[in-house]
């Protein structure tokens, strides 16, 4: 074989398995509905199939996806939201029968279909809010963060530019 197709072959493969890798999953609660932020990297226009799952009592449950099936008890409470490079899933009514450890998994498709994953452990007294200031900071750059708070410190004469 071609050394040149190998590389090439080689190189699309792992712009397939980077494409899909779960970076972080992170909860917080919007009122009182948990939210469920799966963020990844997504360097391929292949399509990525998602699950968002919780295990509670050595049992897993799907609650949505397109790779396993969801179960009814949660089809109705749950609210998917995929942009670029973020998965959200917001189950509504959370409450303590719902804590567990949720799970974002992603799957690539293509001629070797890669699959990444994390976990976050769910507990309802130590879930934190979700605020405009946090979820500025969560989606946000840093260098933007420092250049909208310069304004900021200027405004307040604590800065002189």
């Amino acid at each position: 074989m071609n050394p040149v197709i190998s590389i090439a072959l080689l190189l699309s493969v792992l712009q397939i398995s980077r494409g899909q890798k779960v970076t972080s999953l992170t909860a917080c609660l919007v009122d009182q509905n948990l939210r469920l932020d799966c963020r990844h990297e997504n360097n391929t226009n292949l399509p990525i199939q998602h699950e968002f799952s919780l295990t509670r009592d050595k049992k897993k449950h799907v609650l949505a996806g397109t790779l396993g099936v969801p179960e009814h008890t949660y089809r109705s409470r749950t609210t998917f939201t995929s942009r670029h490079n973020i998965k959200i899933l917001t189950l509504a009514n959370f409450t303590s029968k719902d804590e567990g450890i949720y799970t974002c998994e992603l799957r690539s498709s293509g001629q070797t279909p890669t699959t990444s994953s994390q976990n976050v452990d769910v507990l309802r007294d130590k879930l934190v809010k979700c605020d405009g200031i946090s979820l500025l900071v969560q989606n946000t750059s840093w260098l933007l963060l420092l250049l909208l708070s310069l304004s900021l410190l200027q405004a307040t004469d604590f800065i002189s530019l």
